[in-house]
């Protein structure tokens, strides 16, 4: 069902820039909602290919009749400034660093935020450093506790991306559950967004540092976070596996879990009702 559908509305969706700590970044704006509305930002994961329009576009529908809806791209991906890596060091810290900077540069705090991977990565570092800037936290299939210890066979399908269409076919598979067949326009757009230089360098210099486990925290850091924090995880999500939910879930003193059957790391798009109608409720219920 569509935002208009339910709501008899016309959504907008718009394409902008701003200068988060002297980075151009990319956002889009979903616009369904009564002024004043609730801030929801939706933060995208790290995978070769990724931004917030492959990740979020299919959510927009569900989300903007509730909240402003806002997804950027992150330092390195999509429309959003790919400085080189002999300059810049694209690790976890650096992407805490530039949310913060695009939450300051768009004047807001108090904001819900959903991340995904690496987004929830992104999400887990700023509520410690700056717990202010959010309200609810959704953490879908997310970084940042070394479970497993090692990157898994699926993960390893994007840390080893060939640049090729047939890479990417297998980056998809390793992100979705068996049966999962992605269309041929997703394999291209993903695809796209990583066929140039500077996108294929910061993608080699994000992996690198993926491998080197800077996407994690220690566990007393994260048992710090006492936002309401909703923990969703597919069953056969073989990037970020259920034990890493389920130890998030003990480390985060005000959390839910909520699992989706038959789903592997892209709940956002392998089961956008059942992912966003869990997310509209939780966030909702603030």
């Amino acid at each position: 069902m569509s935002a208009d559908q339910m709501t008899g509305g016309k959504m907008s969706i718009t394409s902008n820039f701003i200068d988060a700590g002297g980075v151009r970044t990319h956002y889009w704006e979903a616009a369904l909602h009564k002024v004043g509305a609730p801030v929801l930002i939706l933060l995208h994961g790290g995978g070769a290919g990724a931004d917030s329009w492959g990740n979020w576009q299919d959510c927009f529908a569900h989300f903007a009749p509730h909240f402003r809806v806002i997804a950027p791209d992150m330092i390195g991906f999509g429309k959003t400034d790919k400085p080189s890596p002999d300059s810049y060091v694209y690790d976890q810290p650096g992407r805490n660093r530039h949310l913060i900077d695009f939450l300051d540069a768009m004047g807001l705090s108090g904001v819900h935020i959903v991340g995904n991977s690496m987004g929830g990565a992104t999400a887990i570092g700023v509520a410690i450093e700056r717990p202010e800037l959010f309200d609810r936290i959704v953490l879908m299939g997310s970084a940042g506790l070394p479970i497993p210890e090692k990157p898994s066979p699926q993960l390893m399908h994007n840390l080893q991306y060939d640049f090729t269409m047939d890479g990417m076919r297998r980056v998809i598979g390793g992100l979705t559950a068996p049966g999962f067949v992605p269309s041929d326009e997703m394999v291209k757009y993903r695809f796209d967004l990583v066929d140039d230089p500077a996108s294929q360098a910061a993608l080699a210099a994000i992996n690198g540092e993926t491998r080197k486990g800077t996407l994690n925290y220690p566990e007393d850091a994260v048992r710090t976070i006492t936002h309401p924090v909703l923990v969703v995880n597919g069953k056969e999500d073989g990037v970020s596996i259920l034990p890493r939910a389920y130890r998030f879930l003990e480390l985060l003193p005000n959390s839910w879990g909520y699992i989706v059957p038959h789903c592997g790391h892209w709940a956002m798009i392998e089961a956008t009702d059942d992912f966003c109608g869990a997310v509209n409720r939780f966030l909702k219920a603030a």
